[in-house]
């Protein structure tokens, strides 16, 4: 995520509902919101479900919608080790065993892309579809100011400014561990994602890569991986950065809604 994304939406979403579960040794907070088939919501780095909230609700109309935190986020705890993308797709497919999801779609934003394109990969039975929002499969995929950014190291300055607060007030692991998961998260960043795209003919599902025209991935990179996966499209929205669910979640909703549907 990066610093021009705006503050968190103001949504109807409420928190209730929300429950805990053990999740291969991870002691898992989710929500569950509307009813028909599962579709589950998997956020961005830094992030807690409320960065959702303006997508659950639509998507709530038509879909059974897990929102589920991984570890070291928003209301679930830090364990110990780093915090790698293998490991929280391992903790996704364990969350899905657990609450009894044997076919989801998987709708990921930022980290969250990455960890439904991994457990595509690894569990093609759980995947019905994918939908990657805003996020590059490797470093080439960075428009170079942000490979620039890289090289010298992130910072938590370079955060949007509402995520430790937020952090603060929802973490059970308490507001001085935000410096910890930052440098857990900023060494994952600087090693990956690191995926070629010879390895995405492994993903056989149906696959939506969606971008905003100003996102942290480049559309030359976008269209490369859609070519890449065996069965895909690609969304570039207009006037959009990272936060294209934030800023535009009517729109990023209509168009995950008729994907799903197609």
């Amino acid at each position: 995520m990066t610093k021009n994304e705006k503050a968190l939406p103001n949504t109807t979403v409420q928190r209730t509902g929300g429950a805990y579960v053990d999740a291969g040794g991870v002691r898992t907070y989710y929500e569950v919101h509307g009813s028909g088939d599962p579709l589950v919501l998997l956020h961005g780095g830094f992030c807690p479900v409320e960065t959702f909230d303006g997508l659950t609700p639509g998507l709530a109309e038509q879909y059974t919608v897990y929102t589920p935190e991984r570890r070291g986020h928003g209301r679930t705890a830090d364990v110990e080790g780093p915090i790698t993308y293998a490991a929280m797709a391992a903790d996704t497919i364990a969350f899905l065993d657990a609450v009894g999801v044997s076919e989801a779609h998987l709708v990921g934003w930022s980290d969250g892309a990455i960890v439904a394109l991994l457990v595509a990969r690894a569990r093609r039975d759980l995947a019905r579809k994918v939908v990657m929002i805003g996020q590059p499969v490797n470093f080439d995929g960075l428009p170079g100011e942000m490979r620039e950014t890289l090289s010298h190291g992130l910072t938590k300055q370079m955060l949007p400014p509402m995520l430790e607060p937020l952090y603060a007030a929802i973490s059970p692991d308490g507001p001085q561990h935000f410096d910890v998961v930052a440098e857990k998260l900023f060494a994952l960043y600087r090693i990956e994602p690191d995926i070629e795209l010879s390895e995405l003919a492994a993903v056989s599902v149906p696959t939506l890569v969606m971008i905003g025209d100003g996102d942290l991935c480049t559309v030359e990179h976008a269209e490369a991986v859609r070519q890449a996966l065996i069965n895909a499209h690609l969304a570039v929205v207009p006037g959009a950065s990272h936060a294209l669910p934030m800023e535009k979640p009517a729109l990023t909703t209509a168009i995950i809604l008729d994907f799903l549907a197609g």
